[in-house]
């Protein structure tokens, strides 16, 4: 991190930075692993206008898939994509009437629904006198091996053929929406590291169990579509994630996947066997103590994660090396302590490097991100905080 801290050099941390190199190679990566499958970026885990921007210019990616609709809609007026999915079904009735009356917009953003209740408050929102508000029907794509057994994010209710033929049929009914797209994402393989650092054990029941899941949902997936598509054309089938690009892209019913967090490279998605990005977004905190002679103690840095309680959910000291984090304290609200050999010869003012568990969190944190590219500091950018939009 020698680099970053002469390229810094002028700036006052706490700050962020972001590795354009790094950014660029995994992108690259990414599209290698889908394997012609046109790949929708994730919002959510990059959060920052002038990075998407950057990732939408490479080959092989199309379209985003915001996390809620606000977003969506001031992402296609600012021109980023007319091709935006949102990933969550949303009751803001206030967005829900600024896409009412955008004809582009409407037209260029589709909706998630689960249920009826979600077509009941659309109607309830904007009358039927509106554009056709188009949507994308989510199917469950959690492993269900034996009755109450449920393994995966918590998602949709539509689990079955059956459940999603008569959802697309109740769609299909109603005045006012077109059905357009997909979706099911395997959180239970994308989102969980099949090589966790020293587990072992636990590592080959995570395999076993993603082998089997990706297995079933394959079949059950391709059996979806053609019940929904014997009724209507479908325009998308979106699946996947950072950790499942190459399964779900050779997935025949599978139009598109979606990816996000493998552009940024967090800690988490450092327990994976068959791919590794490159860490590309980092943070420095100033030393302001020492308390001791084994120990710096860091400005602020209590930037946990999302997610269940637990040390993966943690930042990772990663420059100077051989730094961690203190057990009885952690990462604060105000003060970060940090132990080992290189802490003592830190001082006053100098910069610890640190990775956040997740990819876009960091972005919530931060106003600006500086991008760097090879020697240089190419650009200050907002984040959406910079920008002063809260969509969550």
């Amino acid at each position: 991190m020698r680099r970053f801290d002469e390229i810094t050099s002028e700036l006052d941390p706490p700050f962020a930075v972001v590795d354009l190199d790094a950014f660029d190679h995994n992108a690259a990566d990414l599209v290698r692993r889908a394997a012609g499958r046109p790949i929708r970026v994730a919002t959510k885990s990059v959060r920052c206008r002038e990075l998407l921007h950057r990732v939408l210019q490479v080959p092989g990616y199309a379209g985003l898939m915001c996390y809620s609709l606000a977003e969506a809609i001031w992402l296609h007026r600012e021109g980023l994509s007319d091709d935006i999915l949102v990933a969550y079904p949303t009751v803001d009735r206030s967005a829900l009437r600024d896409l009412a009356a955008d004809p582009a917009a409407a037209a260029s953003i589709s909706l998630m629904v689960d249920s009826v209740d979600h077509l009941d408050l659309i109607d309830a929102a904007l009358g039927l006198d509106r554009p056709a508000i188009r949507l994308c029907l989510e199917v469950d794509a959690a492993w269900r091996p034996l009755p109450g057994l449920h393994v995966g994010t918590r998602r949709s209710p539509v689990h079955t053929v059956a459940q999603a033929r008569r959802l697309a049929e109740s769609v299909l009914r109603r005045k006012g929406f077109r059905l357009v797209g997909l979706m099911a994402y395997e959180g239970q393989i994308a989102g969980l590291g099949d090589a966790p650092n020293g587990k072992p054990m636990k590592a080959a029941a995570l395999r076993w169990m993603q082998r089997r899941s990706a297995a079933e949902l394959a079949e059950r997936r391709a059996a979806v579509v053609r019940a929904v598509q014997a009724l209507t054309p479908l325009e998308f089938v979106n699946g996947g994630g950072t950790g499942s690009l190459e399964g779900t892209a050779a997935e025949r019913a599978v139009t598109e996947v979606a990816a996000g967090s493998g552009l940024i490279g967090p800690t988490l998605f450092d327990g994976y066997r068959s791919f590794r990005p490159r860490p590309a977004v980092f943070y420095a905190l100033p030393v302001v103590h020492r308390p001791a002679s084994r120990i710096a103690t860091l400005f602020g840095g209590g930037y946990l994660a999302s997610g269940p309680v637990g040390a993966d959910r943690v930042p990772v000291p990663h420059s100077p090396g051989g730094l961690r984090l203190l057990a009885t304290e952690g990462a604060g609200e105000v003060q970060t302590p940090v132990v080992g050999a290189a802490a003592g010869r830190l001082r006053l003012g100098d910069r610890v490097w640190f990775r956040h568990a997740k990819a876009g969190e960091p972005a919530e944190r931060f106003a600006y991100y500086h991008l760097v590219a090879a020697d240089r500091l190419t650009a200050t950018v907002p984040t959406y905080r910079g920008e002063g939009r809260s969509f969550g």
